[in-house]
């Protein structure tokens, strides 16, 4: 699909790409690219733009022999089953989570 003048920039486009990349590099998608891949198609659904991701994720899905109600349903039961994604490394996701203001430099009374 050609770009229009209407197209707009997703703000996680970037990190929506590597994920993408690597889920077009997964030839036997664990449960962890499937629920990726249910969420990136519906965060771009109707998104006026990134429409390069869109036809990577069907590409995905064609390589995987999948439908997206097959996706859908496939990903209903991972969830069903108790699924969580995996933490990553970034300091939100460990805990690390506050305004930078340092307890440790206080004086203890």
């Amino acid at each position: 699909m050609e770009p229009s003048s209407n197209d707009q920039s997703h703000p996680l486009y970037a990190t929506d790409r590597d994920v993408v990349d690597r889920l077009l590099a997964a030839e036997q998608p664990a449960d962890a690219h499937l629920v990726d891949a249910a969420r990136l198609l519906m965060r771009y659904e109707n998104f006026p733009g990134a429409h390069d991701l869109s036809a990577d994720l069907a590409k995905a899905l064609r390589l995987w022999g999948l439908s997206r109600q097959q996706l859908h349903s496939r990903t209903r039961a991972i969830w069903e089953e108790g699924f969580r994604p995996a933490a990553t490394a970034t300091p939100a996701a460990s805990g690390a989570v506050g305004s930078s203001f340092d307890t440790a430099d206080q004086e203890q009374t």
